[in-house]
């Protein structure tokens, strides 16, 4: 029974150390979880004090979950202490032994109890309460701490209670102390610390991280493989049967070629081939169900959960591509090309699309020209025989090919090349009606130009490639720029019909092109062109020409007055030059006048033979002969301008004139022209200048002083207020006395202030004066202001028409505005509709 009681209570405890009243020791080794499972192996240590041997005792046993929990969690609650303290003391004895403490062991609450609550787990008492009242207390996380309230204690009686269940999944231990005060909350004892574990549950199931796991193998793979990893995760404690998860295979579709070819590793999840046979081409892919258990596996008590594996078979090229058939034919017509003969079908059961599914198709023997090629087509993997190069029926009536098919990724190893993988090919060839065909094309011919019409020049005749067919060939023409040649229908005679000419617009570099046209009588018709090119020899037949046909010297003879001439000639070497040049005999004056001096084969010097020459234009023939078999001669005309010149020997603008041909006569009337010109320009301004003398001494038909003309009228002005009137009014005020100019320093006086001197005399503007007056009256004062020498600077303060004591001028005020009313103002009424308000209030009489 005490084996027993103490087995149990080992579990209990976690397998920490006890011990029981008997004085036995039960220590559980490594070999027993420190947490309850449903399946205890328990290897128990027993060692009692009175015994000097070890006794080992290995015990299996099986306890339902219920029951253990049921024994730990309603046995009797303990009692812990407070630790004594110890005292060092002496007696008659001398020295006395202290008793070794208690050990205080952890508390251990099982998760997810379902209570009641509160529910106490221990009793703290401390040995002094029976002499002074203790109030107890626990501090710590799950106590005053968050997470708070899941523990208390009643300070009087010492039980402590769990007020809630537990998950060990949140907080696995709870660390808290307990104290001990007296009434004045003094310290009684020393702090101890309770330990609290959570006995863990088998709560939670296994759970995979992925409900699907997608894993690939190759085909032909030997046992023992990887394919993949499978992973499940408990949350139940890992060191308890509760968290350890072990695998197996549920399942496997389909079952070829056997039900079972994967197994699973119960710790790992690693999977693996069993057995060999996997092929792609039968089975793609497998779908395996995998369970997950924990309590080590044991499908009793543990929990599962399950996933799905899907293991793909990956393709090797173990199946050589095989041709459907072993002969093929085709046909293709001659002289065409990337035209497909036939279609070459090959049967692969390897994974389309892919580098083992892939067809290469190659030629291997006949066709040593390299007419065809075969080209794989992406999408049906069929070989595409293709025309590359023109064949001709009459070379080759057909043709047997021998083409080889592969992969384009290599066999796997041990696979061998099947024999379907080679297969012949028929190709016949069809005659066509081709075209006929010129044996030299272009061809070149010589001849001289100015060939006269009707000459034969060659034979360009075309050949027919059809030699089995007798077919007749006509000819015509197809391009003559000049429209020289005609072709004879039948032989492809070239004759002429016009002269030949080098110097033509439509010959290039001497040859002149034509192209014609060959057709044959096949059904349907073809046809073939031919180029003629004419290879054209220059012929004399084109005199020079004189280089310039103007000029101009200067009328007397100078050592730079003289003319450069040359010449051209579009016939070519060696008909051209060097050119002879020379002055006719007739007239006699050229001779005279003008002399010709030689500077190369292609240049001569023109120029005066006399000293001077009269201003004019004068022509002058030149005779130019070429270097040509016979020499060609010409007689041109250069026109010189003999003009005036200057020192630099250049036509002055009167020589240029007269050099243009323009007599005395026309130079005179020129210059009349100019000068009626010039005298009617200026009577007219003489014209205009007495015009506007006379408007000005015109009198004028309004009073002078309502005429308004070219003056500024101000209405309203208004001068600035009182801020802005910062100067000093009193300097235009007229002085009483002159002491103060006088007795300024000399040279100091202010140009604004008036003349101590005599001053000018300005003239007096009558009252009423003439309106023909006013211009005099300003040219008098204005004369008046310049002789006076008394006159301020034009930049300074000018004072006019002062008023004040002393003025002439008079006051203002003097005016008198309260004249009666006899004045008649009916005259306003005649002034117009603008001054229709001004009759209204003045007029009527004396209504009004």
């Amino acid at each position: 029974a005490r084996v027993w009681h103490g087995i149990v209570s080992a579990a209990a405890a976690a397998a920490h150390v006890n011990t029981w009243p008997c004085g036995c020791v039960v220590c559980v080794p490594g070999g027993m979880s420190s947490r309850i499972s449903t399946v205890l192996q328990v290897t128990a240590v027993i060692q009692c004090k009175m015994w000097h041997d070890m006794i080992y005792l290995t015990l299996y046993f099986q306890i339902g979950i219920e029951e253990m929990l049921s024994r730990v969690w309603e046995s009797q609650p303990r009692v812990i202490k407070f630790p004594r303290k110890h005292q060092r003391g002496s007696s008659s004895n001398g020295l006395r032994r202290q008793k070794r403490d208690w050990v205080i062991p952890p508390i251990n609450v099982p998760e997810n109890s379902r209570g009641p609550f509160p529910h106490m787990l221990v009793r703290i008492r401390s040995d002094q309460d029976k002499d002074v009242g203790i109030r107890y207390s626990i501090t710590g996380a799950g106590a005053d701490q968050p997470p708070s309230g899941i523990y208390n204690i009643d300070p009087i009686s010492g039980n402590m209670f769990v007020t809630q269940p537990l998950d060990r999944e949140e907080r696995a231990s709870f660390h808290l102390r307990a104290h001990a005060v007296d009434m004045n909350g003094n310290q009684v004892e020393n702090p101890i610390d309770l330990y609290i574990y959570v006995i863990d549950m088998n709560d939670n199931r296994p759970e995979f991280q992925n409900q699907v796991y997608n894993g690939s193998v190759a085909e032909g793979s030997k046992p023992g493989s990887s394919v993949m990893q499978v992973t499940a995760t408990d949350s139940d404690d890992s060191t308890t049967a509760n968290g350890m998860v072990r695998y197996r295979i549920l399942s496997q579709t389909p079952h070829s070629p056997i039900p079972n070819m994967f197994t699973i590793n119960s710790e790992t999840g690693d999977i693996v081939t069993v057995a060999a046979g996997l092929d792609r081409e039968k089975v793609s892919q497998y779908t395996i169900i995998v369970q997950a258990t924990d309590m080590e596996g044991n499908l009793n008590f543990g929990l599962s959960n399950t996933a799905t594996a899907l293991i793909s078979i990956t393709d090797i090229n173990d199946n050589p591509p095989e041709l459907t058939v072993r002969t093929f034919s085709g046909e293709v017509p001659e002289n065409k090309v990337n035209v497909v003969v036939t279609n070459l079908t090959v049967v692969d059961r390897d994974q389309p699309h892919s580098p083992n599914w892939n067809a290469v198709y190659r030629i291997v023997s006949g066709d040593p020209s390299g007419h065809f090629t075969i080209r794989t087509n992406p999408i049906t993997n069929e070989g595409m025989l293709t025309v590359v190069k023109p064949v001709d029926f009459e070379m080759n009536r057909a043709f047997m090919l021998t083409v080889v098919v592969s992969n384009q990724a290599h066999l796997a190893s041990g696979i061998q090349s099947s024999l379907q993988s080679t297969a012949g090919v028929t190709i016949s060839v069809q005659d066509v009606n081709e075209p006929p065909v010129f044996p030299v094309n272009p061809k070149t011919i010589r001849f001289e130009e100015g060939v006269p019409a009707g000459t034969t020049l060659t034979v360009f005749a075309a050949q027919d490639p059809d030699h089995f067919v007798h077919q007749s060939v006509r000819y015509s023409k197809l391009s003559d720029p000049a429209n020289w040649l005609k072709i004879n229908r039948t032989n492809g005679q070239i004759t002429t019909m016009a002269l030949l000419d080098r110097e033509s617009m439509y010959v290039k570099n001497n040859v002149y092109e034509a192209t014609f046209l060959a057709f044959d009588s096949g059904s349907p018709q073809a046809s073939g062109t031919g180029t003629l090119q004419i290879y054209l020899i220059d012929v004399n037949d084109n005199a020079p020409v004189l280089i310039p046909r103007e000029a101009q010297v200067c009328e007397r003879a100078r050592p730079n007055s003289k003319i450069n001439i040359t010449a051209s000639d579009a016939d070519a070497d060696p008909n051209v030059g060097p050119f002879v040049f020379e002055l006719p005999s007739f007239p006699a004056s050229v001779r005279r006048n003008w002399t010709i001096s030689r500077l190369s084969g292609d240049y001569a010097q023109l120029r005066l033979r006399i000293p001077y020459l009269e201003a004019g234009v004068y022509e002058i023939p030149v005779i130019v002969s070429d270097s040509g078999n016979p020499p060609l001669t010409n007689r041109s005309v250069i026109r010189v301008k003999v003009c005036p010149c200057d020192d630099n020997g250049d036509c002055s603008a009167t020589g240029a004139v007269a050099a243009a041909g323009l007599g005395t006569g026309a130079i005179i009337a020129i210059l009349i022209c100019i000068i009626i010109l010039l005298s009617m320009v200026l009577l007219f301004v003489v014209w205009m200048k007495r015009r506007e003398k006379e408007r000005q001494a015109k009198p004028l038909l309004i009073d002078p002083e309502d005429d308004v003309r070219d003056n500024i009228l101000k209405y309203d002005e208004e001068g600035g207020g009182e801020e802005d009137q910062d100067y000093d009014l009193s300097q235009l005020q007229q002085p009483e006395s002159l002491e103060h100019i006088i007795n300024k320093p000399s040279g100091v006086r202010r140009v604004d202030e008036r003349p101590v001197i005599a001053e000018s005399q300005y003239p007096v503007r009558p009252s009423l004066p003439h309106p023909g007056d006013i211009g005099d009256f300003i040219n008098d004062g204005l004369r008046a202001a310049d002789n006076d020498p008394t006159a301020p600077p034009y930049d300074s303060l000018l004072v006019f028409d002062y008023e004040g004591s002393g003025s002439t001028a008079g006051s203002v005020s003097s005016l008198n505005s309260t004249s009666s009313g006899d004045q008649d103002y009916d005259y306003l009424n005649d002034w117009g509709p603008r001054f229709k308000k001004l009759a209204d209030l003045y007029g009527g009489g004396d209504d009004d």
